[in-house]
């Protein structure tokens, strides 16, 4: 169903609600902010409805709906308990050509009520064209909570500028780029704002004209100086990728801002361990490429990946670069930041949660525990096997974390042995961490060659933090849809 998303001017404009009820109630509340001159037909009502009366702000017509009560609308809405007579008031208005929504019953309904987000005069509708009234819900709360609050006085101030604007100022491209750069930019209604100042700069044909804070350099005219900045800035910022965390897979573990540039990209660089369900924030026109390598497989080399982004950047496309975990734990990071400066691109780092965080957090643990673990070890797991150390000392306070540990642990276990670790050191081994599907295993260090390879990608903690569960006396972790084993 392809809808027509439109916001009506309803003030001065007669509306009839049908029903007096639990459901018209929040209806009668989002008509009487439009101004709109609001009817209702219902036998009885709500005490609220009935206030509104008394208070002049809505006429109740207390009695049972009539066709002749639809004659003369510009909006109708049925909002009775009766599916009979919501059908009734529909089916009148179709033929009155009047736009009729009929609560919570879709085949008899020209509109939708969506939920709205306000700011002020900046209004957020959400539809799903009843498919979810819940899921357009839960968007409204999200963007709710996304956007600042102080967004209503700034449009305010914005709108009052713009038409300062348009009434001192010539159409042409000069007047729209600067319409859209005051829309970047803080407003305030002080006459030494600086926003104000840019705007209403002195104008000098053929002579420097300049803005108090550069934006606009010496050349012949404020809109050509205008044009030529803009350009100047497109070509700035033309070269820049972002080094995205996608955390370990969890779509709903990923930063606001990784998931505001996933949303914006023109190509998505993505590793193969980022999962379908985050990938999907993308545009649908945004170009997606797989540049992962797994198990030694490689389906392209890191040298192709720099060249890539550089390349994509070169075009002025917005390159989003997406690792798995955070982009600066094993993802290979320096060596695109190396290639990226070489090139002379700029680039952004973005963080995201990483794989041993997410391990953690999948076994009830404490990386750093004030009793046991004050240090934290990351390393991957053909660099464990070769760890060099001064002597342990009698109680080791760190927790190891090692990534792609192998599905063969029993060459690692010997080595930690060897170093002098105690063959009851807690073990875990947490596979897809973060994920549907993860999967965590306990051991002790003597027993974790023992273990069952686990799928990758796993992660290995190791320490006197780590405690099972089961054997602990210590509650279980909550791991919905996951599984937990010992070895």
């Amino acid at each position: 169903m392809n809808l027509l998303p439109i916001f009506l001017k309803l003030a001065g404009r007669r509306c009839l609600l049908v029903g007096a009820g639990n459901v018209a109630l929040d209806k009668i509340g989002s008509l009487l902010k439009t101004g709109a001159e609001l009817r209702v037909v219902a036998p009885e009502a709500r005490p609220e409805v009935r206030a509104l009366a008394r208070e002049g702000r809505l006429a109740w017509i207390k009695r049972a709906f009539q066709l002749s009560d639809l004659d003369g609308n510009f909006l109708v809405i049925a909002a009775t308990d009766s599916p009979e007579v919501n059908g009734a008031v529909y089916r009148g208005a179709a033929e009155r050509n009047i736009l009729c929504n009929s609560v919570d019953d879709i085949p008899n309904c020209d509109f939708f009520f969506g939920p709205v987000v306000r700011r002020g005069a900046l209004q957020v509708a959400i539809s799903t064209a009843g498919e979810s009234p819940a899921f357009a819900q839960r968007l409204r709360r999200e963007i709710d909570e996304q956007l600042p609050q102080d967004l209503g006085p700034w449009l305010e101030e914005l709108g009052q500028l713009r038409r300062e604007i348009l009434a001192t100022e010539p159409r042409g491209e000069a007047r729209r780029l600067l319409l859209h750069q005051l829309a970047e930019r803080p407003v305030c209604a002080s006459e030494d704002c600086p926003s104000r100042q840019m705007a209403f700069a002195p104008r000098v044909e053929n002579e420097a004209a300049g803005f108090a804070d550069g934006i606009l350099e010496e050349g012949p005219g404020f809109a050509e100086g205008l044009v030529r900045k803009a350009e100047e800035d497109r070509d700035a910022s033309k070269a820049m990728v972002h080094l995205v965390g996608a955390g370990p897979g969890d779509p709903e573990l990923l930063t606001v801002k990784a998931l505001r540039l996933i949303q914006s990209a023109d190509v998505l660089l993505h590793d193969d361990l980022v999962p379908a369900a985050i990938l999907n924030f993308a545009s649908p026109s945004a170009e997606v490429v797989n540049v992962g390598k797994r198990c030694g497989a490689k389906s392209i080399t890191q040298d192709e990946i720099n060249a890539l982004m550089i390349e994509q950047a070169g075009r002025n496309r917005r390159v989003i670069r997406l690792k798995g975990g955070d982009p600066l734990i094993f993802g290979r990071a320096a060596e695109e930041i190396a290639a990226l400066a070489e090139a002379g691109v700029c680039f952004e780092i973005v963080p995201g949660v990483t794989a041993a965080c997410a391990a953690g957090a999948a076994i009830g643990c404490s990386l750093t525990d004030r009793d046991c673990a004050s240090n934290v070890i990351i390393s991957a797991g053909h660099h464990a096997q070769s760890q060099s150390r001064s002597p342990l000392p009698q109680r080791e306070d760190a927790t190891r974390v090692v990534y792609m540990p192998g599905r063969d642990l029993r060459l690692l276990a010997q080595k930690w042995l060897g170093q002098g670790l105690p063959a009851d050191f807690p073990c875990a081994v947490v596979s897809h961490a973060g994920q549907i599907g993860q999967q965590v295993q306990f051991s002790t260090l003597a027993s974790l060659g023992d273990a069952a390879p686990t799928a990758a990608p796993s992660v290995l903690i190791a320490g006197w933090a780590v405690r099972d569960p089961a054997g602990s006396g210590l509650p279980r972790p909550e791991l919905a849809t996951n599984a937990s084993s010992p070895l």
